[in-house]
């Protein structure tokens, strides 16, 4: 079994720094973003006298990964929640067929 790298060719090596440009750019709006959020957050709440009940940035990350999933698994984030209970449903599934996970589906709606 050959187990090297292929040598790519400029052109497949131009495609390659694209969207390892864009995947870097995309962390970094997402990092920004999420430091931004937990700043207004944090503002908005100092400024009404609850600063102590201001969002940790995991919370924002949370919901950056939930919109994220959604998404991936073609549920509406805003949407119908249906599309994500089928979704979540055919994982639970899925792991307890093939790798035999000790959960029980959600029932059938």
């Amino acid at each position: 079994m050959n187990e090297t790298c292929p040598v790519l060719t400029p052109s497949q090596r131009e495609i390659v720094d694209v969207i390892k440009n864009a995947d870097d750019a995309l962390a970094t709006a997402v990092s920004l973003a999420l430091d931004e959020a937990v700043k207004k957050a944090a503002e908005k709440m100092r400024a009404i006298g609850q600063e102590e009940s201001a969002p940790a940035m995991q919370y924002f990350e949370s919901v950056i990964h939930q919109r994220m999933y959604c998404l991936m698994c073609g549920a509406d984030p805003d949407g119908n929640p249906d599309i994500a209970y089928h979704v979540i449903r055919n994982s639970q599934n899925i792991a307890r067929h093939y790798w035999a996970a000790d959960i029980e589906p959600y029932p059938p709606k």
